[in-house]
């Protein structure tokens, strides 16, 4: 993985790009699927390991227009790791913070995205089958089909960048 550690982004030997990066790492996941397991335990290790890392509960200003703050995050973050679980399609919110963050690797060729497929199958992310399908006929059903297709098409492009597959392991 192309992270870069850096206790001070003007002192680091990162590229000039990255040096005016807020966050090495922005963290895209769901909630109520992996807020308390997984993406705590990773958030902690990455915060350890010494890189400035966003995840939305603990760097959203109260009273601050959350798309808005997405957006500058994703911006200023080296890297987006997006952690796709059951039912990340389920949520709008997750589907548009991917969109946003597509939108930033395709601006900088130096932004890196790494997708975690938590106890999901990247073929089902890909091809929305699944519990992504159950989600997405909600979505057809609520959305624009514009903005369904671009979520769609979204999923799959990131569906076949290199990631990681990790099962759900109770206690651990």
């Amino acid at each position: 993985m192309a992270l870069v550690r850096a206790s001070d982004p003007q002192t680091s030997s990162v590229s000039s790009t990255s040096r005016y990066c807020r966050y090495h790492v922005f963290l895209s996941f769901r909630g109520q699927d992996t807020r308390k397991a997984f993406t705590d335990h990773l958030y902690t290790a990455l915060v350890n390991a010494g890189f400035r890392t966003f995840r939305d509960d603990d760097e959203v200003e109260r009273g601050e227009g959350i798309e808005l703050e997405l957006q500058k995050a994703i911006k200023h973050s080296r890297t987006s790791v997006i952690m796709f679980s059951k039912d990340y399609a389920s949520s709008r919110w997750c589907l548009d913070e991917l969109v946003m963050i597509l939108e930033r690797k395709r601006i900088s060729a130096d932004h890196v995205v790494l997708p975690v497929f938590y106890d999901v199958d990247p073929s089902d992310v890909r091809n929305q089958t699944g519990s992504l399908a159950k989600a997405f006929a909600r979505h057809q059903k609520t959305q624009p089909s514009n903005k369904v297709k671009e979520w769609k098409e979204a999923l799959a492009e990131v569906a076949d960048l290199a990631g990681m597959v990790l099962p759900n392991q109770a206690n651990g």
